[in-house]
């Protein structure tokens, strides 16, 4: 059917408000409440903002072309199903600037909570220590935290596809807000962050490569374990990335997510990208003993065994833990020794300070310093949050003491980011030196 002019008028009508209300999608910098020391960094602020202007005015480009082609001899003469399909196709593009304006609006909201806009603030700082490494090997994005309730953390990360198309312009990190606030909730941050940091230097690809070859020449129980290291990989180097900057507080958080009913601890799914949990936390510890060998590690595993024993376990899962567990140590190595071709002739454990955070190492920072606020404070903030964990290992940190001390170590590093602090500052990573 011919476009009647009544048709035409409708559609018109209707372009121009969806052309009102994308007018009314204002900057964030204008309808955010939040105090200075609450708001994210201004690299991460105009990345987010740019990117919804420009889409904005994209969207308003596209509505005025079609206002114009209702005009024309073509957009006359056209059927009123090419017109309708022509404005339906709009209509989802106006769904998905809305879509993507509330991804930001719900990370940046929160900003505004009394006591949690600020601690996000410090978040931010961590998050941004956590993608820095010993040398510069990547452009790292800006980073974007904020809480929500559920069990788990999860990352969007930059540079990966928005709903309805376009480069997300930074990395958003929901946070649990069951974890704030204690020293477990950097477990679950740098975990994220390694997520970030695993694209960046795509690990997973590499890392699937080695393992894959080291299937061929392993016998049919251990390729079976293999093959599971290699689907789970995604994670586990997250979870490598996580230890490697915070030492034992990584598997203290990890724990503390994964201790669920026994039913879930075992539950072996071949479609989760997640190792079960009892054997997570197993490589995690396999993973702290190799980077930062002491006693430590064999008393956590003790317990962890005490708490989830395998005796009762069906012969088939038995017999999968038993083939992971043969073949844990030569997979931490594998991935410890790693090197991709964004890290160059460096393994990955060399990327990180793995000499700063030995247990001897934290511990003499925590004894040097009383755990005063004002010295930890001076630290690259992993490493602050490391020493904390060590000291909570050690039952030198009691729980009542933990949680204010985070808590003002995120309010602190949160405000000197504001001023300009130095120490707060993104990190300057050492030149590469092949």
């Amino acid at each position: 059917m011919a476009l009647d002019p009544f048709a035409a008028a409708t559609l018109a009508v209707e372009a121009r408000a969806l052309l009102t209300r994308v007018s009314r999608l204002q900057p964030f910098a204008l309808v955010m409440p939040m105090v200075a020391a609450a708001r994210v960094s201004d690299e991460a602020a105009l990345a987010v903002e740019h990117y919804l202007r420009d889409a904005r005015s994209e969207l308003r480009q596209r509505i005025r072309e079609f206002l114009r082609w209702l005009e024309t001899p073509a957009g006359r003469g056209s059927t009123a199903a090419d017109a309708q399909r022509r404005f339906a196709f709009l209509k989802l593009r106006f769904n998905a600037a809305i879509t993507q304006f509330d991804i930001f609006a719900d990370a940046l909201s929160m900003r505004g909570e009394v006591g949690s806009g600020v601690w996000l603030g410090g978040l931010d700082v961590v998050a941004a220590d956590a993608l820095s490494l010993e040398a510069t090997f990547f452009d790292a994005p800006p980073l974007i935290t904020y809480l929500d309730r559920g069990h788990g953390a999860a990352i969007r990360r930059a540079r990966t596809r928005l709903p309805g198309g376009g480069d997300n312009p930074v990395a958003v990190i929901r946070m649990p807000r069951e974890r704030m606030v204690g020293s477990g909730i950097a477990s679950s941050l740098v975990h994220e962050v390694g997520h970030q940091g695993a694209a960046l230097l795509d690990l997973v690809a590499s890392l699937r490569r080695d393992i894959h070859a080291r299937q061929r020449w392993t016998s049919d129980a251990e390729r079976m374990a293999w093959q599971l290291w290699e689907r789970w990989i995604s994670e586990i180097v997250a979870d490598f990335w996580s230890m490697a900057k915070l030492g034992i507080a990584a598997t203290q958080g990890l724990m503390n997510v994964v201790s669920l009913p026994r039913a879930f601890v075992f539950r072996i799914a071949t479609d989760d990208p997640h190792p079960f949990p009892w054997i997570r936390v197993k490589l995690s510890i396999a993973t702290g003993r190799f980077l930062y060998p002491d006693p430590q590690w064999t008393l956590l595993d003790r317990m962890w065994e005490s708490f989830y024993p395998t005796t009762d376990l069906d012969p088939r899962r038995l017999e999968v833990v038993e083939a992971l567990i043969a073949t844990m140590p030569d997979f931490v190595r594998v991935l410890a020794s790693h090197r991709s071709a964004a890290l160059g002739a460096l393994p990955l454990a060399r990327a990180f300070d793995i000499h700063g955070r030995r247990p001897a190492a934290l511990r003499r920072i925590f004894r040097d310093t009383g755990g005063r606020i004002p010295a930890l404070q001076s630290l690259a903030p992993t490493l602050a949050l490391a020493v904390l964990g060590q000291a909570k290992q050690d039952r030198l940190l009691a729980p009542e003491r933990e949680s204010p001390l985070v808590a003002e170590l995120l309010t602190r590093w949160s405000v000197s980011r504001v001023l300009g602090n130095p120490r707060t500052a993104r990190p300057q990573p050492k030149a590469l030196v092949a």
